[in-house]
């Protein structure tokens, strides 16, 4: 089972929205709130190096936001990623 780590923040759309893809896919990922908690953007940007939200990682591989994650799953190469 694939490791996913995102990092969102409250009421963002497109972090809703790529949590409900997650969930549709019933993909358990560990969600790190990053809006308010200093520490965990940092380590958002240092690893992304991207400074939006949310920012998507699956087994440790910088997959990006929420548009990247749709798109990834448009050409069919999500649920790969999902099944490693």
């Amino acid at each position: 089972m694939a490791k996913i780590e995102i990092y969102t923040k409250p009421m963002c759309p497109y972090c809703i929205r790529a949590k409900a893809l997650l969930d549709k896919k019933k993909a358990r990922y560990s969600e790190t709130n990053a809006f308010m908690n200093a520490a965990k953007r940092r380590e958002m940007n240092d690893r992304s190096g991207r400074n939006t939200f949310p920012q998507i990682f699956i087994d440790n591989k910088h997959i990006g936001g929420c548009d990247e994650l749709m798109a990834l799953e448009a050409r069919g190469g999500l649920d790969p990623l999902l099944a490693a």
